[in-house]
């Protein structure tokens, strides 16, 4: 007689081929149990099994207060180098690269904008980079609004910086200098990335030049600590 196998394998298994077909992207949320409960007619105590499995195989992990979320890909990694560009980092990881800008103003410089940029007005762009449709990276760049008067209607149509600069006369432009620091998310950049609070970042403070050596982009950027590596390339300076 054959044995039946249990049925939180059952559930597991199903999620996991699920998972496979790309129905549950690396760093989504898993339903709860509750639902997973109503959908397979066990009760939590199954579907609890089944997820903890998972978890042992390194499919899924879970994160205490918001839920059970499929693991991320390996971290991608991302060169800290002369000329950075998200695009190009990312998909040399295999990954397709994508860009959200949440926001274009204009406004009075804060204090650390006109150090680094010398200037009083700056163009402000705002958003989320992401890999294979997992944010990795929210961003804030602020650009010399005097120089690039066109900046914001253009950008609205390129939704690139690089693309917009360039259109704006900036064929090259590349990186001076970059202060790489550790965080944690919280608040509104948690629910952005798609993680928890609490968990790490990378947070980076860089400033990109023109070929003149003027400053064009002072950018603080924020990097889901355990989705992207950050290496710095030794460009022969």
């Amino acid at each position: 007689m054959t044995r039946k196998n249990p049925v939180w394998l059952s559930i597991a298994q199903t999620l996991k081929d699920e998972i496979g077909e790309g129905l549950y992207p690396a760093g989504t949320k898993l339903p709860t149990e509750a639902q997973l409960s109503a959908r397979f007619g066990v009760n939590r105590h199954t579907v609890r099994h089944a997820l903890a499995s998972l978890n042992e195989d390194g499919i899924t992990v879970s994160q205490r207060g918001s839920g059970v979320f499929v693991a991320s890909n390996p971290p991608a990694d991302y060169q800290l180098g002369a000329r950075v560009r998200f695009h190009q980092n990312i998909a040399a990881t295999g990954r397709a690269p994508s860009r959200q800008v949440i926001r274009i103003e204009t406004r009075p410089a804060k204090a650390e904008e006109r150090d680094a940029l010398g200037v009083d007005m700056v163009h402000v762009v705002e958003g989320i980079s992401s890999g294979d449709a997992l944010p990795i990276c929210h961003f804030i760049s602020a650009l010399p609004a005097q120089r690039f008067a066109n900046l914001p209607q253009i950008m609205e149509t390129e939704r690139s910086i690089s693309k917009t600069l360039e259109r704006l006369g900036v064929t090259d432009y590349t990186r001076h200098s970059t202060r790489i620091t550790a965080t944690i998310a919280k608040g509104p950049r948690a629910g952005m990335l798609k993680v928890s609070e609490g968990s790490p970042l990378l947070r980076t403070e860089a400033i990109n030049v023109d070929r003149d050596g003027a400053p064009i982009e002072y950018g603080l950027s924020w990097f889901v600590g355990d989705r992207v590596a950050l290496t710095v390339a030794n460009d022969g300076h």
